[in-house]
């Protein structure tokens, strides 16, 4: 048996099929996509998508003919519905494929608030679709209401703002971003919204929502009334695992994965938002929902899969950027600190960079417009040369030279 089926046709997925066959893989190889679009890139779909500044189909990451001529054979519009890992075969609605290798790169689809599929104009945003639909609303929308002012939230809210409409954000933790980057970080972020004119609703959360056959108004659980005639829900998301009960993976938090990103069974990998790994770099079991780190992961999985007897492991530091209201929130490493140290804030919390320290060591940077300095200091932790007083003494130093 040969040839490798890779399950989900997105960022993921893709470069592990580019990343084999750059590796000099010769056996097919099969991408399968639940969606009925060629793998796309989602971060642009918050941001230019929803503006008008770029079209969904100009979200593509390859033509067609790009992915024949890579020898890599996509089929668009077959999710899988099971796998016997024993027989080492996938089913699909379309048929079942036989594989050497399986690459499970399903990802995860955004919650949703009771009540939302009962009423036009509640929206999440994951797909092509759902930034199309958002955008169309927008055009007409005079009160966007955003649930959640996690990344996606926020960055919904500063599409909408610079098209000119209303918004106003509710959060049930007391921080923007708080559970991303912590409290004392988010409380720094929160000063975006204030200067754009979003209002930011903390520490209450929503009770439900208003309307006959649309959305009329969010009630928060304090009693208070928002009108709405458009609603984004960012509330997180949920890992598509489903489609493998019964398969004796480990699916309680996406798919259970060691430091090489295998799955268990001979042969089985997985990567990105549906993949919780051991990484060795922190001794911790993680599931990152973050471009860099499935792109990273890819790289691994394709490298693991030629070079079986040699694999390499998956020690990765978190990195993830947001870009909301013209400026750009970049964060490296691990939030679990000791303590948060503001090297800079200029006013309004703009020029803003923050370290993490655990210990001795720093474990996490976080920059809104440092973008020299914080990749410098994910480079440092990456080095290995994260002392804390050094590190504090480098950020000082290097954030006063940043370009911004």
């Amino acid at each position: 048996m040969t040839g490798t089926v890779i399950v989900g046709a997105s960022l993921g997925g893709l470069r592990v099929a580019e990343g084999l066959r750059k590796a000099g893989y010769t056996d097919s190889i099969w991408l399968l996509g639940a969606e009925t679009h060629l793998p796309y890139d989602r971060p642009p779909l918050s941001k230019e998508v929803l503006t008008g500044k770029q079209s969904p189909a100009d979200t593509e990451f390859r033509t067609a003919r790009e992915l024949t001529d890579n020898g890599i054979e996509v089929h668009v519009d077959t999710p899988a519905t099971g796998v016997d890992c024993a027989s080492r075969t996938v089913i699909t609605k379309s048929g079942a494929f036989d594989y050497a290798h399986l690459v499970i790169a399903t990802g995860a689809r955004p919650r949703q608030i009771p009540g939302a599929d009962r009423l036009a104009g509640v929206h999440t945003i994951r797909t092509r679709e759902d930034a199309t639909a958002i955008s169309a609303a927008l055009d007409a929308a005079s009160r966007v209401v955003v649930v959640g002012a996690g990344f996606i939230g926020a960055e919904v809210a500063g599409s909408a703002r610079q098209l000119g409409v209303d918004v106003t954000v509710v959060e049930a933790l007391e921080h923007p971003l708080e559970r991303a980057i912590g409290r004392q970080a988010g409380a720094a972020c929160a000063g975006l919204h204030a200067r754009n004119g979003t209002t930011v609703l903390c520490g209450v959360g929503v009770d439900g929502l208003e309307g006959d056959e649309s959305v009329k108004a969010v009630t928060l659980a304090d009693g208070r009334r928002l009108p709405a005639d458009l609603v984004v829900v960012g509330i997180g998301v949920v890992p598509n695992v489903e489609w493998l009960d019964g398969s004796g993976l480990d699916i309680s938090n996406g798919v259970a994965c060691d430091q090489y990103l295998r799955a268990g069974p001979a042969g089985v990998y997985a990567l990105g938002d549906v993949a919780q790994w051991t990484n060795p770099r922190y001794g911790e079991s993680m599931r990152i929902e973050h471009w860099t780190t499935t792109v990273e992961q890819a790289t691994v999985v394709a490298h693991n899969i030629v070079n079986g007897d040699s694999p390499r492991v998956c020690d990765s530091i978190p990195y993830f950027w947001s870009d909301q209201y013209g400026h750009r929130i970049q964060f490296a490493g691990r939030t679990h600190a000791d303590e948060l140290v503001e090297i800079s804030c200029g006013a309004d919390h703009a020029d803003y960079l923050a370290l993490y320290r655990r210990e001795d060591r720093l474990i996490g940077a976080l920059a809104i417009d440092g973008t020299v300095a914080l990749m410098q200091l994910r480079g440092r932790m990456m080095s290995g040369a994260d002392d804390w007083s050094e590190s504090t003494d480098f950020a000082t130093t290097s954030f006063g030279a940043d370009d911004g």
